[in-house]
Parts: C-alpha cells; structure tokens; sequence
C-alpha cells in the first residue's frame, strides 16, 4: 500500500493535491512496508518513490528528488546550491556523512563584505549580489554518495525533473507567496524575467511554468556526470553572473568551480536517554549543538504530557543558550580552525554545564565553556532559513536525511540557465570584531559553518528508528530537538512529534510558536527570568520512524510536503 499524508494549511493541502496529479493515486494508508520518501513538495516525493519503485536506493531517489526540487522549490534549494548528506548502510550498518557545503573563492576575503568606509553591508546589499555567491556543492556530494551507494544509472535519476521542467510545472501557493512577498527578487534582472509575468506582475499559484535551460542543464548533467556542471559553459556562465553583478560584483573564477570537492566525514553521535543519535559533523553545527542540548537536558526529567510546558521549555531553552554559546565560539569549517567536537558533546562536559542550569530562574548570561581554548569572535552571521529537507527509507533498509539549502529565500537572486545561485557566503561572519578574525570568517576555500542536521536515531538495542531533520535556519536545531523529545521523552509517533508547537532559543531570546497555544507559557516563562518573543515558527521537519509495523512517515503541516510510500 501506499502512504499519502498530505501536510500542509488547509487550502494548501488541496492545493498541493491539484499540482501532484501527475503522481501515482493509491489510497492512503498508515503506514508503508517496503520503502518511503518524506519531501517538502508532493511532486519531489513522487519522483523519489518512482525510483525506488524501479529498484533505486536510497541515494538515488534522493538525487532524483532534489532535482525536482530544485524546480518546484527553487526558493529553497538546488544544483546552484549545497547540502548534507547522513547514509546509513543497513548491511554492514555503516553511517556515513557527505558534505557538500560551499566554498568561499580563492579571492575572498575577510573584507569582502565591509564598505569603501570600512562598515559592514547591510543585510540587503551583502545577500543581493554576487559577493554573496559560494562554489556550489550538490552534484559533486550526490556524486559521491551515488559513486559508494547508487544502485541505478546516474542519468536515470534526473528523468522526472528534465520531464517536469520540459512539459512544465504549476507554481505551489508557498511559491508563489514567497514571489510576492520577496523585495529584493525584483531587482535581480535574471531571476525577474524568470519570476514575473509579462507586466512585471509575480506568477501567481497555478500559474504554470517551463524550464527548458534547466532542463538542457540536467540533461548534459545526467549524460557527462557533474564535470558537465563544474566545466565548460556552466560554470563559465555562474562565474560571468557573480562576477558581472550589477548589485555587487563576485570574485568567482572558473578555476573555483572546477577545483570544488565533496568530501566523505564520520558522523558525529552521541547518547540521549540509552539512544545513540548521529549527525552531520563541523562544518554544520546542527549535531553538536543538538547533542549538546540532549545532553544537558538529560538529567532533567521534562514532565510526563506529551506537549511543551513552561517547565520543559525553560529547560530546553536554557540548554539552548548555553549551546549557542559554544556553537560561537567553536564551531567552523575545521580544515581551517580546529574544532573540539569530542569534548563539546563528552559526557562529563555536558553534566558540567547542565548543572549551571537553574530549574526555576533563566540565567543573566551565558558564556562558552573550556575557556582556555575560546575564540573571541562575534556572531553576525544571517543564517535564513530557505532551506529543505528530506527523510528517506529503500527497500533494503537503507536511509538517508538530507538537508539542502541555498541560504536565503532564492539566494542570491542570481539565475544562471535555469536555475538559482547561493548566498551561502553570508553564512560566514560579516566583519572582524575589533580587527581579530574568529573561526567562521571568511578564507578563500573555506566552508561557511552552518545549523543544518540531518538526524539519525537508534534505539537502546541499535536498531535505526527515525530519520528527521529540518530547514530553518538557526533555527533547525530547535526544530529537531523539538521533535526528538516528542519521539523519545514523550513517545509520540512521527507526525504528533513533528506537529508539536516549536519553541527554541539560540542565545538572546525564547521564541515559541504563535497561533499554537503557546501564548499562555509566555507569561510564566517571562516570571522565570526569559526574553520572550511569539513568532511564526515554520519548520519544515520530513521524518519517518521505523517500526515493527512499517514505515511511518511525518511531514510538517506548515509546509508543502509530503510522505508517500508503499
């Protein structure tokens, strides 16, 4: 059978249901017994499920997945981006870790983003322009993890989207609402003419859409492998586009994009209540500062009612902050700072600063621990969070979480054939503090340190139980956190755990959900000593939790996604 769970707002799942009508119809079901693809858009699902109908892997239905989504969600992700890529090998049991960040080019520069005056861009002027741009990394990680794990032909798993983009597309609500809402897309002349209609109007929901340089892009990709992307006239125009800017010139060479490589790291694990859960190592921060925070909230026990209290969110919050804290002050692309990740997530650590947690009174300050080893720094990185995610399970029992971004809502604005480039280097900080550099600052070659986490967990007896992760931002870990203490502390079920209001903290302010019923909470958190802020939290959390049943899959409802399976 298979699954459909349709997750989006209410005129949004209807929505979302017109635009897949080119997918398989099945009934929908509880859960999936062969295999499953939770995606942030029905029509990258579908395109995963059919390859893993066809015998594909796990990696290859990721790939053909991100391809579609680079398409239909091109305000999010893409071939002009980068991501993180967790596998898990049911076989031998082997995890691995694919990071296929961006990287600054040879002629970056600490510098890059301050004025003739010497005074840091604002936020606008940094991310709308080719400054912003970082080498992109997806092919060259897809690559990789389809050189170790793919089962079936490379140029096979680029058929959907070359399909989507020559017969053409329907533009989502969520797209079309980011269009419209986006002030600095109308200043992009490539991106405009790609966006707008005729009369400079944005293209509204349903509107549909071809993309036939994507799709020539895909097909010379899919024939040659990424050297047809990393080569030749692609990278010659994505070089031409940064450095051409009218916004703000780029220093990208053709050199930078030819010499860019993925690389293959060791997942970063760590205990949480007798379950072992694993991540994506530094350059990303998101799974030392998960790990972190489910460290330093163990010893607490956060109430038995499966839903966020004042008691259980001033404790995760203030694990939080204490975790930003090191985030700041350690973490960056470790090729170029060291990173003391085993020490961070050490047991004996944690307890350390899980006892500088009141359980009644919010702290005045926080500051990094091992003080002997900090970097002074400063955090003025934006870090937004336009990014996707995807949770996948094959048939053999294989997985993958993929987190996969292009920083900002459309990045930088900059559309080259069809597709959209990064503003992943805002992701570094903007400016020295005081004319001391810290270690997430900007080096030619260097990877920008980012929150993304894709999420692993394995039960007390080893066996893999869930496979999550989130856009958002700096936001991501509270995202995941979230809802790895709905699927363990409180033992829901994927969807319930997803479906929880969000609430986090990244070191200045407890945020918690609006319109979730969190407003009640924030007078008592205040009482305790919080800064406390409503907002609209919107996660995109894509799950599925392995059961003695089957596969059950969760996507967030505050998106567009979807978990299909059979």
């Amino acid at each position: 059978m298979r699954l459909r769970t349709h997750t989006a707002y209410p005129i949004r799942v209807l929505a979302a249901a017109l635009l897949c009508l080119a997918c398989t119809t099945a009934a929908p079901a509880q859960l999936a017994q062969k295999h499953m693809v939770a995606a942030a858009d029905p029509r990258a699902a579908d395109a995963g499920l059919k390859i893993l109908r066809d015998g594909g892997s796990a990696v290859d239905a990721a790939i053909a997945a991100q391809m579609v989504l680079g398409l239909v969600e091109p305000q999010s992700s893409g071939i002009g981006g980068g991501l993180f890529l967790l596998h898990y090998h049911a076989a031998d049991a082997r995890m691995d870790a694919y990071d296929g960040r961006e990287t600054a080019p040879a002629k970056a520069n600490a510098a890059q983003f301050l004025d003739a005056n010497g005074t840091v861009l604002s936020y606008r002027a940094a991310v709308g322009s080719g400054r912003s741009v970082g080498v992109p990394g997806t092919l060259r990680a897809l690559e990789l993890a389809h050189r170790d794990y793919g089962k079936l032909p490379w140029a096979r798993l680029f058929d959907p989207a070359i399909a989507l983009a020559e017969d053409g597309f329907e533009v989502s609500p969520r797209l079309a609402a980011e269009i419209a809402d986006d002030s600095l897309l109308p200043n992009a002349p490539s991106a405009r003419a790609y966006f707008y209609d005729a009369l400079g109007r944005p293209k509204a929901a349903g509107t549909r859409i071809v993309n036939p340089e994507y799709a020539a892009v895909l097909r010379r990709v899919a024939a040659e492998g990424p050297n047809a992307f990393y080569t030749g006239p692609v990278a010659a125009a994505i070089a031409q586009a940064v450095t051409s800017d009218p916004r703000g010139a780029g220093v990208m060479t053709v050199a930078d994009i030819a010499n860019y490589r993925a690389v293959r790291r060791t997942p970063l694990c760590g205990p949480y209540r007798g379950w072992n859960i694993c991540g994506m190592p530094a350059p990303s921060s998101g799974s030392v500062t998960v790990l972190q925070i489910l460290g330093m909230i163990e010893p607490f026990n956060l109430d038995a009612q499966p839903r966020p209290t004042p008691d259980s969110v001033h404790i995760v919050a203030e694990a939080s902050r204490l975790a930003f804290a090191d985030r700041a002050a350690y973490i960056a692309d470790p090729a170029f700072s060291p990173v003391p990740a085993p020490e961070l997530i050490a047991r004996s650590y944690l307890a350390t600063r899980s006892r500088l947690i009141s359980p009644d009174r919010a702290a005045e300050t926080v500051a990094p621990g091992l003080p002997s080893r900090r970097s002074e720094r400063i955090e003025s990185t934006a870090e937004l969070p336009s990014t996707s995610h995807l949770s996948i399970v094959d048939d053999e029992g294989n997985a993958v979480a993929m987190t996969t971004s292009i920083e900002s809502t459309f990045g930088s604005r900059i559309m080259v054939q069809g597709f959209l480039l990064n503003n992943e280097m805002t992701d570094f900080d903007l400016a020295p503090k005081n004319g001391r550099l810290g270690p997430n600052t900007v080096e030619p070659g260097k990877r920008p340190r980012s929150s993304m986490a894709p999420t692993f967990g394995f039960s007390p007896d080893g066996r893999l139980t869930f496979v999550i992760g989130s856009p958002g931002g700096t936001r991501i870990t509270g995202f995941v956190v979230k809802t790895i203490v709905g699927l363990i502390d409180w033992k829901l079920a994927i969807q319930p755990a997803i479906d929880l209001p969000n609430f986090l903290d990244r070191g200045n302010e407890t945020e918690l959900e609006s319109g979730k019923g969190m407003e009640q909470l924030a007078e008592s958190l205040r009482e305790r000593g919080h800064r406390v802020r409503l907002a609209r939290l919107a996660s995109g959390v894509n799950g599925i939790r392995i059961t003695a049943q089957g596969l059950q899959g969760g996507a967030d409802k505050r998106r567009e996604g979807v978990a299909l399976g059979d």
